[in-house]
């Protein structure tokens, strides 16, 4: 309500009080035995209907005073009550039927009550006439502010309907969404968690017989039951995802990345991690999309790169973070644009999804080069 109070009102109702007050001050100019204490009542009524919308109430009491003192001592005529009348069509509008109907009361009581002390008979049915068109103008006033009132009403319903749709549409986008997510983990379910597992069982067998028969295990086949098992991992993790609406994963971050360049160099990868600046705890989200981007650099090195060798950077930063993995392969000649996969454009998605910039080129000397730039502050 303070806040209200105090806030600039409107140049319409601004423009209104000076017209109103105009108005008055040339009638009372005209009248010969006009005072000091008429044109400060018209200025006082005049100046505070700047506020009707605010306060309508007090600004009705105020104006049928001053001009009710106005009105019984110059009897300027019908034009003093444009003030009053202004006032009862927004205690109208606001809902205050009663202090309407006392205001207007008093008001035309008064004003005929003084009229009639020094009328003749001559002019008595001039008085009535004059006392009725202010009644027409007074209820005409009345029923504006409540058909007003009826439009406020209405146009809030119709706002309150409005935004009640749009909530019903988003649970409904929200309960597709959710059917949606459960539908592709069923798929993903059926179609990779059986193929994975049986990679895994597979390879875990050859390897024990191998052992058992006491020969060397073949590295690729280490490597296959390693990776089938981390596969395995993070698919059940991307799972419960989709199963739990979760926004994250419990999954990978930063602090499995060993783990990530150790898999890599098992297939033959020469990779080496540098880590400047002083560790601090990331966000969730930035800490998997960190790991996710030096898993997929390290994956497209190892699958297009052929003998290369790559290099991992973390650069902690003040409310940033830097990732940068470069190879020296012949993914792409050099100056020639990257041509866009799955992996890349997945990258560019969860990087523009948290507000960094990635960055995937040629390197000048050969091989490519992939720098994300994270934000790392929260998110929340």
């Amino acid at each position: 309500m303070r806040a209200e109070l105090g806030r600039r009102p409107p140049a319409g109702d601004v423009a209104l009080a000076v017209v109103v007050g105009v108005l008055l001050t040339v009638g009372a100019l005209s009248a010969p035995d006009t005072q000091s204490l008429d044109y400060l009542a018209i200025v006082v009524a005049s100046l505070t209907l700047v506020a009707w919308r605010r306060a309508p109430v007090s600004i009705l009491v105020i104006t049928t005073a001053c001009m009710l003192l106005y009105a019984t001592r110059t009897n300027p005529g019908p034009p003093a009550a444009f003030p009053v009348l202004v006032a009862i069509y927004a205690t109208t509008r606001a809902g205050h039927r009663i202090p309407m109907v006392v205001a207007g009361v008093a008001f035309l009581g008064g004003t005929l009550a003084a009229s009639l002390a020094e009328a003749t008979e001559q002019s008595v049915q001039d008085l009535v006439d004059r006392t009725v068109l202010l009644l027409g103008w007074f209820l005409a006033a009345a029923v504006a502010g409540m058909v007003s009132k009826h439009r406020l009403a209405y146009l809030h319903q119709a706002e309150q309907r409005a935004l009640e749709a749009e909530r019903t549409r988003e649970e409904a986008a929200l309960r597709r969404a959710g059917e949606e997510r459960l539908r592709i983990a069923r798929e993903l379910h059926d179609s990779l968690t059986h193929s994975i597992s049986v990679i895994k069982v597979q390879a875990g067998v050859a390897v024990h017989l191998a052992r058992r028969r006491g020969q060397e295990v073949p590295e690729a086949l280490l490597v296959i039951e390693e990776a089938s098992g981390e596969a395995m991992r993070e698919l059940r993790a991307t799972l419960e995802v989709l199963r739990d609406s979760a926004d994250e994963p419990p999954g990978s971050g930063l602090d499995r990345l060993d783990e990530l360049v150790d898999r890599a160099r098992s297939t033959g990868l020469s990779a080496t991690v540098t880590i400047s600046g002083d560790r601090q705890a990331l966000p969730t989200a930035v800490d998997s999309t960190a790991y996710r981007i030096v898993q997929e650099a390290l994956t497209n090195v190892t699958r297009h790169a052929g003998r290369a060798s790559a290099s991992v950077h973390i650069g902690y930063g003040p409310g940033e973070l830097i990732v940068q993995v470069d190879d020296d392969g012949d993914t792409c000649p050099s100056g020639s644009p990257p041509v866009p996969g799955i992996g890349l454009t997945g990258m560019r998605e969860r990087v523009a999804a948290l507000g960094g910039r990635l960055r995937a080129a040629p390197r000048p000397g050969g091989g490519f080069t992939i720098r994300a730039e994270l934000p790392a502050k929260d998110l929340s």
